[in-house]
């Protein structure tokens, strides 16, 4: 006698309408062995998430090795064009954790989108754009994941920092747009985003450290 293969349960079921399927399960095998499915699910996602700061970090860096992979230096007849589209730092520097999460998910969805569409006078290794495509669309995912999904005191943060970051991406791409997606403002938008990166990177750096100083065990200094 042979089973058929049933699709792994995980809280993307919920996300993409499949709460029939979900119930056929439960009916199909109990309810026990569905809470222990569950419950070893929510242990991995809880453990990945733990370790979240330090996945970051080795995200961030392959990010920026790649952003420098996939094109050569700063063509000098470029330098011209150059312009300030200044970064709104003010949103990676919240009291609260899970704004500081919020806020680097929403800028690598931006990342995401200003390098996935008319890339066609970029020049750039298609290899090393398309792995750092799926770096960022990952690392989304990831944090999508971790972060509380709840109104809580960091919310009204949250949203003054989204409309901050909109605009300053809304200004990447009317440049981008306004140059025709010539050589010249893709190489001025890579420059943008590896310094987007890097503040990021110093930010999850000091998050990290933060982290790891509240782990250590307490001596008693008697």
């Amino acid at each position: 006698m042979t089973f058929k293969a049933i699709q792994p349960i995980t809280w993307d079921l919920y996300r993409k309408g499949e709460a029939q399927l979900l119930i056929f399960i439960m009916y199909t095998f109990g309810l026990t062995q569905i809470g222990l499915i569950l419950l070893c699910t929510i242990t991995i996602s809880s453990l990945t998430c733990n370790h979240l700061p330090l996945q970051q970090r080795k995200v961030i860096e392959s990010s920026l090795q790649l952003l420098d992979k996939m094109g050569k230096r700063f063509p000098q007849q470029c330098l011209r064009e150059r312009m300030s589209f200044r970064f709104p730092e003010q949103v990676l520097k919240p009291r609260q954790k899970e704004t500081i999460k919020v806020a680097i998910e929403e800028i690598l969805q931006h990342i995401f989108y200003i390098f996935s569409k008319n890339l066609t006078l970029a020049a750039w290794d298609g290899a090393a754009l398309e792995q750092f495509q799926n770096g960022l669309y990952q690392q989304i995912e990831q944090l999508e994941a971790c972060i509380i999904k709840k109104q809580t005191q960091y919310y009204w943060s949250k949203e003054v920092n989204k409309l901050k970051l909109k605009k300053y991406f809304q200004k990447i791409d009317s440049f981008l747009k306004e140059k025709h997606h010539n050589l010249c403002s893709w190489e001025i938008s890579r420059a943008e985003m590896r310094r987007c990166l890097q503040l990021i990177d110093k930010v999850i750096r000091k998050l990290y450290k933060v982290d790891m100083l509240s782990s250590l065990p307490v001596t008693d200094a008697s």
